[in-house]
């Protein structure tokens, strides 16, 4: 990170116990190299293993990694860099509309058979990404699952613990695979406008839908991560975690990033 992201991030980041006078032994690393650590990782796709010597060492970041994700801490962080962005573009911290989509993966051979599965539309044998953004663009709520779970029934679990979240959501678009009786149980179960946004049968060759592509700019920022180009990860909460990193990476930039001046 650079000293104007650090600058943004600090104030963000949960208090450990032993600052808080609750006891526990104090981390013997920085926050801002483990941080650094992790981002390298996600970013360039290497192995834990393989983490350079300007790092601390690899399994007490790991351990970081794997305490940030069991508590939660990763998304309750991503969660207020998302609210700090959307509170200087003027918006509300909680947003009110949202698009839905599944992105599947390969999955890399770590990965057992428990969590993975062949996506017949896709020809893919791996696992599936559930997410709901905002209409910045910004992640809400990610779901991992094995690539043969339908998308409708992923969403209605996806959809409560965004809404959950997000009590504001009142809006939500999605493509033609979320027809059907997820419209009427979002409506009258999570009282969730779903919108479908279909394409057209005589549209030919690459077309820009609205809202649509929000989403699929998200995605083509993960795979730009290259550890989420292919699923390595052997827990899906693993997975899910790379994910609110990679997003982490994106939104400590567009924070630090110096805002033109109006004229």
């Amino acid at each position: 990170m650079t000293d104007a992201e650090w600058a943004e991030v600090q104030p963000l980041l949960p208090v450990p116990g032993w600052m808080r006078g609750r006891g526990g032994r104090p981390e013997g690393y920085c926050h801002r190299a483990v941080l650094d650590a992790i981002r390298y990782l996600v970013d360039n796709g290497i192995k834990w293993r393989a983490m350079p010597a300007d790092f601390p060492p690899w399994d007490r970041v790991y351990a970081f990694f794997r305490r940030w994700r069991d508590h939660a801490l990763v998304k309750e962080f991503h969660d207020r860099l998302r609210s700090g962005i959307r509170e200087r573009d003027g918006r509300d911290a909680q947003p009110s509309a949202g698009v839905i989509d599944s992105q599947s993966v390969k999955a890399d051979a770590v990965v057992g058979a428990d969590s993975r599965g062949f996506d017949g539309g896709k020809l893919i044998n791996g696992r599936k990404r559930h997410v709901v953004v905002d209409t910045l663009g910004l992640l809400l709520g990610v779901m991992v699952t094995s690539a043969n779970v339908g998308d409708r029934a992923a969403a209605q679990v996806l959809l409560h613990q965004v809404i959950d979240a997000q009590q504001q959501l009142e809006l939500v678009w999605a493509d033609g695979g979320y027809t059907g009786p997820l419209v009427e149980y979002c409506l009258a179960t999570l009282a969730l406008v779903l919108a479908i946004v279909k394409r057209s049968d005589v549209m030919r060759g690459f077309v820009v839908l609205p809202k649509r592509w929000i989403v699929e700019r998200l995605f083509a920022h993960l795979m730009r991560t290259r550890r989420l180009a292919r699923d390595y990860e052997r827990r899906t909460t693993s997975a899910e975690a790379m994910i609110y990193w990679s997003m982490t990476l994106l939104m400590t930039r567009r924070l630090a990033r110096p805002r033109p001046s109006r004229a």
